[in-house]
């Protein structure tokens, strides 16, 4: 799975120790996971859940107006994100409560950075398959299965030999694709004399501009 995407998601952590919310997102930004937004209470959480749909929630279990398990019982009614209790409570029942409302994993403090990590990439994965036809690409979308790049609330349709060519350039991200081998992808075994086709369909770049 592409780890670009999975670095992505919007994780919420909801903690009152301020100590604790600025450790969480040093651990969380040092893998690369930038998208991350705290509350330090129930009242503030579900705000931003409701606001900002998080993709995935660390919880405290002990809050100030309230518990993580409340917490999350409430979230169940509106959102089935995943969610981690990351809580100082060890006890057996404190863990059969938060398994019992469907947690996805349960830490105790104090923790391991290195676990945290893995258990919330093994987390991410297991809830978030991705689809292989929706490609983001810096700040826009690719939807090959409706042939169309999304940018922002835009939609640009495109016609069947700029998706094959688009197709072809970000599978390949970050490799150099040559002419011919573009050519050859796009118009089968036989692709010779189609390098002025290629490059008369390279508009594509021109129209997703006028997009800004």
């Amino acid at each position: 799975m592409n780890d670009t995407y999975l670095k992505s998601k919007k994780i919420l952590i909801v903690d009152d120790e301020e100590c604790l919310r600025s450790m969480l997102i040093t651990i969380l930004e040092d893998e690369n996971f930038l998208n991350i937004i705290t509350a330090d209470c129930v009242k503030t959480a579900l705000e931003i859940c409701q606001q900002r749909k998080p993709d995935i929630a660390i919880l405290d279990v002990m809050l100030p107006d309230g518990n993580g398990f409340e917490l999350m019982e409430t979230l169940r009614s509106f959102t089935n994100i995943p969610v981690i209790f990351l809580t100082a409570k060890d006890d057996i029942q404190d863990k059969y409560s938060g398994f019992g409302l469907g947690a996805d994993d349960y830490i105790t403090k104090p923790f391991m950075p290195k676990e945290l990590i893995f258990r919330l990439n093994a987390v991410l994965r297991r809830c978030y398959k991705e689809d292989s036809s929706l490609i983001e690409l810096h700040d826009c979308k690719i939807d090959l299965a409706n042939a169309q790049v999304i940018w922002e609330d835009k939609i640009l349709p495109l016609t069947a030999k700029e998706h094959d060519i688009l197709e072809v350039l970000v599978r390949n991200a970050n490799h150099i694709v040559t002419i011919d081998a573009l050519c050859e992808a796009v118009w089968g075994d036989n692709p010779f004399g189609y390098g002025n086709s290629l490059l008369a369909h390279i508009i594509l770049l021109s129209k997703m501009e006028n997009i800004y």
